[in-house]
């Protein structure tokens, strides 16, 4: 019986063996598995990354766009203010020429008012009511100059508005119709 015993011994030491070797298989298993998991983690992480670095190269790009179209814009109002400020002094300088003809105006007119209430009639005031109404006419004239180049150049510039839209969109649609 010993032999028995020895053998129930023998095969009793190889379980615990064979089951410590399966506990260390299961733990390496286990440490694979965690490690293909921690590699197939890594990779999604990586390709996340790679993701959000692409958009943010996208996001940085479209600042850029909008930092570059606002500074355009600015330099655009910036250039249409100091040429409507150079529109407002010339008309603001033909309304006092015509202020100042229409007071000259004014005063030939009460003076040949006043000489034919004498009953004489001067040709030199004759002739000067006459000059002052001319340049009355031409400062008038030149008032709706100044008011018409400002009405022009407000047309012109709403037309090249209009042109620069009509260009961006045809890009946009362009540029859609690629993707």
């Amino acid at each position: 019986m010993t032999d028995f015993s020895d053998l129930q011994a023998r095969i009793t030491a190889a379980l615990d063996r064979i089951g410590t070797g399966l506990e260390a298989i299961d733990k390496a298993g286990d440490t694979s598995k965690t490690e293909a998991a921690d590699a197939d983690e890594l990779a999604r992480l990586t390709e996340a990354l790679e993701e959000e670095r692409t958009a943010n190269a996208q996001l940085e790009e479209r600042v850029r766009a909008v930092r570059e179209k606002q500074d355009q814009a600015v330099e655009t109002l910036a250039s249409e203010v100091e040429r409507l400020r150079r529109l407002l002094e010339k008309e603001e300088a033909a309304v006092a020429r015509l202020g100042q003809v229409n007071a000259e105006l004014r005063a030939n007119n009460a003076a040949m008012r006043e000489a034919i209430g004498n009953g004489v009639a001067e040709p030199h005031l004759v002739n000067k009511a006459m000059m002052a109404e001319l340049e009355g006419l031409r400062a008038a004239r030149g008032a709706d100059r100044a008011e018409l180049d400002a009405v022009l150049g407000e047309l012109g510039a709403l037309v090249a508005e209009a042109e620069a839209g009509v260009r961006a969109s045809s890009k946009e649609e362009s540029a859609d119709a690629g993707r």
